[in-house]
């Protein structure tokens, strides 16, 4: 399995992309009042995407060796994701205000960003790591 490694990576990073990019366009358009970001289409494509992604994402896990994650980055990472798709739920759906919309949406593209600093860097501090 450790042959398709490139492809899957890949594949994975594209999945974060799209997805990331269609979190951001809907909260943009939840915010701005579109009804667009709720319609079933868009939903199913996040749906999709995401699906994809989390696929990848476990066929990598699979396949690299346990000592890649030994410094637990891959848990903090997983516990971020956790984080940004309830802040996602509060920014598109569940959010009663505006502004409880928009707080949610700005933390959960935070979190995001951190998110992919974290896996870019093989360490809990992500981006941060350089300055500690």
């Amino acid at each position: 399995m450790i042959e398709f490694y490139p492809q899957i990576r890949f594949v994975h990073i594209l999945a974060i992309s799209l997805s990331g990019s269609l979190f951001a366009l809907r909260g943009i358009g939840v915010l701005a009042g579109a009804r667009w970001p709720q319609a079933a289409l868009v939903r199913y494509l996040s749906y999709t995407i995401d699906t994809v992604l989390l696929t990848a994402a476990l066929m990598l896990v699979t396949i690299l060796p346990s000592a890649m994650f030994a410094n637990h980055w891959l848990t903090v990472k997983l516990v971020l994701v956790v984080a940004y798709v309830a802040l996602g739920v509060f920014a598109l759906r569940r959010g009663r205000s505006r502004g409880t919309r928009a707080a949610c949406f700005a933390a959960a593209l935070l979190v995001f960003i951190a998110i992919i600093g974290i896996a870019r860097m093989h360490h809990p501090l992500g981006w941060l790591l350089p300055w500690a």
